[in-house]
């Protein structure tokens, strides 16, 4: 057998390596992902393949196998298949032939089995961050029906790879992460709940022991899709081709979900791959680079935002909504959102109305003009909440279209929040939201959308078969359909809180609401979390009122106020309640916003691995060096009343700096004696002191938070 060619991609400290076989002798394998190996000429790539190629064991295969970009048993593979599918309960195993194309930073692979009827593409791209994208697509080329049960995408992680990371979660506690050792067998992360889920890995990263946000190798995974979707992880006793594991995932296709007719296509979801040198940091980083290059990634200032929900509820009066209005553009909000509660039939109960977009005339007996036209006259843009895809029994939808239910012919799934789940990829549904909702958006200039979706979906039944892989892609195309037709408008991806964040959604709108929790405790760990994906100008976070509706918890307007600065920031309170010390406060924290946005919408994140768990410390670096921010925050009381040193990771060593500690929302809260004296003067050290050695914590009282902004003095030498 001729020897395989090997092709390399590279960017931004990243390499991916594969051999090419001949086109008689099957797939690629990757032989490499992960660190830049450098320009590595053929012969380089060959002894590269020659030395990391495995021994044979006994009582295995006779020869060595692939680990291929597509393995099934054909290949040797006895793991996770990358693809199982049948024809009429034929099962089959490809043999084919494939050819490569390659590009500057993409490999494009062609492959056919004309025996099995099918062709398949893969699409291997490093894209702006070093960030890997695997696109993938089969066509069915036979004569009958084909029946395409798994498709995922998979790359080998190294024996160094012993622990993994994923998250989990429910409503209002989002984004928990939890650890494991990568033992044999798989670890398999499916969500089958029609959207993304509050308990979703969201990312799943394998690396070598201990990783931390600065330190370790890591390799990571997100299947960038809303709707059923899986990520795995696997480690055989015989290895991987290779390799000692496998990672990856794809879209989660319940039984007759994907049926391809002959001619047909299945592009499955887009799956993405980080890697990095230096820990959780840099692979998050590669997420925000990829993200902020799109063209479509919202490049204006995040305004300032007001949403009513936590300040009426459902009990919209106009009088009070015209003065929270009034109070909130004199504090400097530039957004305000009606939410929930607005439209026919609505107000009061969350059993009935939706479905029934228009307002609600007992609540606004001349509809939503005044509130708008109010609204643009204090100078601050209208938005608007919706939830489009969810229908509520009791409501004239319903009751006029019972058959537009996502649901099996008579027979309506258990209910959840009083409501059912609309059939969006039927193309009268799609077109009554579409004309609804742009009907309200030209009436009322509404520059923007919160886009919710209350509830799992259960029993999907869409033309007598499954019907999540069909809604969620036409919920895509719905997205893009009014955004087409208003252009500049923005949509918040909103699910219940957090259950719709990734990469899927984020090619459709503007921001994520992460959690329906404003509880500023909650909050710290589920932001800080929520940043290994997403950079923190599409992560909304809000100021709520003292008492947290969803813990209980009270706390104080400093530390909620600094919590929320680090996002996209916005409040949720009753504005008309607040008295005029607290006023006082917002209009700073307003103009603190407005000063620091530029920075924290744009610049590099970093996390400090802190001794104390009950600590949390993030940063931001901006893009030329020359500042940076960070929010030392303390969760909880520790034993130690002294001793704690606050690193700030991100700082060149070989440059000299300015710490400042902010007070524009008031003094520091501590309860020692004398404050750290640091803290009095603005302190100049080189980058290396304050990313190693750290200054001395002052000692915060639980649950409140200190803002540092840090200037360069000096260039370096």
């Amino acid at each position: 057998m001729p020897d395989p060619q090997c092709h390399m991609i590279r960017r931004d400290g990243v390499s991916v390596l594969l051999t090419v076989p001949d086109a008689e002798s099957g797939l690629p394998q990757v032989l490499h992902w992960g660190k830049d190996l450098g320009d590595l000429d053929d012969n380089d790539c060959a002894s590269f393949a020659m030395a990391v190629a495995p021994a044979v064991p006994r009582n295995t295969l006779d020869c060595r196998w692939p680990l291929t970009i597509l393995p099934t048993q054909s290949d040797g593979w006895l793991g996770r298949p990358g693809l199982g599918a049948h024809r009429s309960g034929r099962v089959l195993y490809p043999h084919w032939n494939a050819r490569c194309e390659r590009t500057q930073h993409s490999l494009v692979i062609h492959a056919t089995d004309v025996k099995s009827g099918i062709s398949y593409t893969a699409h291997y791209s490093l894209v702006a961050g070093g960030l890997l994208g695997v696109d993938q697509r089969i066509r069915n080329t036979g004569s009958d029906a084909l029946e395409v049960t798994r498709f995922e995408a998979l790359l080998p992680v190294p024996d160094t790879a012993t622990e993994l990371l994923d998250f989990t979660g429910r409503w209002a506690k989002e984004r928990t992460p939890q650890r494991a050792e990568l033992q044999f067998g798989a670890r398999v992360r499916e969500s089958r709940r029609g959207r993304t889920g509050h308990d979703a890995a969201t990312t799943l990263y394998s690396g070598t022991p201990g990783f931390t946000y600065g330190t370790g190798e890591v390799w990571g995974t997100h299947v960038a899709y809303s709707g059923n979707h899986v990520h795995a992880a696997e480690r055989l006793p015989e290895g991987a081709g290779g390799a000692a594991a496998v990672l990856g995932g794809g879209e989660l296709l319940e039984p007759g979900e994907m049926v391809l007719e002959p001619g047909a296509e299945y592009a499955a979801p887009r799956v993405w791959f980080t890697y990095s040198a230096n820990g959780l940091d840099e692979a998050a980083n590669r997420f925000h680079t990829w993200l902020r290059a799109r063209p479509e990634h919202p490049c204006t200032n995040r305004p300032l935002l007001l949403n009513t929900w936590e300040a009426v509820y459902l009990h919209q009066d106009q009088n009070r909504l015209f003065s929270l209005a009034e109070r909130a553009a004199e504090i400097g909000v530039e957004r305000f959102v009606l939410d929930d509660g607005w439209f026919h039939g609505r107000p009061d109960t969350t059993r009935c109305g939706l479905g029934d977009w228009w307002a609600d005339e007992n609540a606004w007996p001349n509809g939503l003009g005044p509130i708008a036209d109010r609204i643009h006259e204090l100078g601050m843009e209208f938005g608007l909440w919706v939830e489009p895809e969810m229908v509520n029994p009791h409501s004239d939808l319903a009751r006029h279209h019972p058959d537009w239910l996502l649901a099996a012919p008579q027979r309506i799934p258990r209910p959840a929040r009083h409501q059912q789940a609309l059939d969006v990829a039927r193309p009268e549904v799609a077109n009554y939201l579409a004309d609804a909702l742009s009907a309200l958006i030209d009436q009322h200039d509404i520059a923007y959308l919160k886009w919710d979706h209350n509830r799992d979906i259960h029993e999907a039944i869409h033309g007598g078969a499954a019907g999540i892989h069909r809604q969620t892609n036409a919920v895509y195309a719905l997205l893009d359909r009014l955004r087409d037709r208003h252009p500049g408008l923005e949509i918040e991806s909103c699910a219940s809180g957090g259950a719709r964040a990734d990469l899927g959604i984020l090619q459709h709108t503007d921001r994520v609401w992460l959690s329906d929790t404003n509880d500023p405790l909650e909050r710290q760990r589920i932001q800080q979390w929520s940043s290994q994906l997403l950079p923190l100008e599409l992560q909304g976070t809000h100021i709520g009122p003292p008492r947290a509706h969803t813990t209980g918890r009270r706390t104080s307007l400093q530390f909620r106020a600094l919590t929320a600065l680090f996002g996209h920031a916005g409040l949720e309170w009753d504005l008309t309640t607040c008295d005029a010390a607290e006023l006082d406060l917002l209009r700073t924290w307003a103009t603190l916003y407005r000063e620091l946005r530029p920075l924290l919408h744009s610049g590099r994140l970093v996390r400090a691995d802190s001794p104390d768990s009950n600590v949390l410390l993030t940063g931001v670096i901006a893009k030329d060096g020359t500042q940076a921010a960070y929010l030392y925050s303390r969760i909880d009381s520790s034993v130690a009343a002294a001793g704690e040193k606050i690193r700030l990771p991100g700082l060149d060593d070989h440059r000299q700096y300015r710490v400042h500690v902010r007070e524009d929302l008031g003094p520091v809260p501590t309860v020692h004696v004398s404050p750290p004296p640091w803290m009095s003067t603005p302190v100049d050290l080189p980058g290396t002191v304050l990313r190693s050695v750290g200054l001395s914590a002052p000692q915060l009282l639980p649950q409140e938070a200190m803002l540092l902004t840090v200037e360069r003095l000096e260039t370096a030498p």
